[in-house]
């Protein structure tokens, strides 16, 4: 889980809002929560590791995740057995 920085400006938060939202761009895609949820805890991680602009991220969110189909998340379905 992301440990979010609440130390974080305005400004920082536009950073990482505007570089998930040039993701959705690039990528011709329409936002899900899951896909939201993901991409905001990457960027959030990649901004905590010292990646501080809107093109530093953006590089880094496009190189990671190529397309919508790579933030898909495997969940198991309601009829598996555990």
């Amino acid at each position: 889980m992301t440990d979010f920085n609440l130390s974080l400006q305005m400004d920082d938060v536009n950073v990482l809002s505007d570089a998930v939202q040039t993701w959705y761009r690039h990528n011709h895609a329409a936002p899900t929560e899951q896909s939201m949820q993901l991409l905001c805890s990457a960027a959030v991680d990649l901004y905590n590791e010292g990646h501080r602009t809107r093109e530093e991220l953006v590089t880094l969110l496009i190189m990671k995740f190529g397309s919508l189909h790579s933030l898909q998340v495997n969940a198991p379905s309601s009829a598996s057995h555990h």
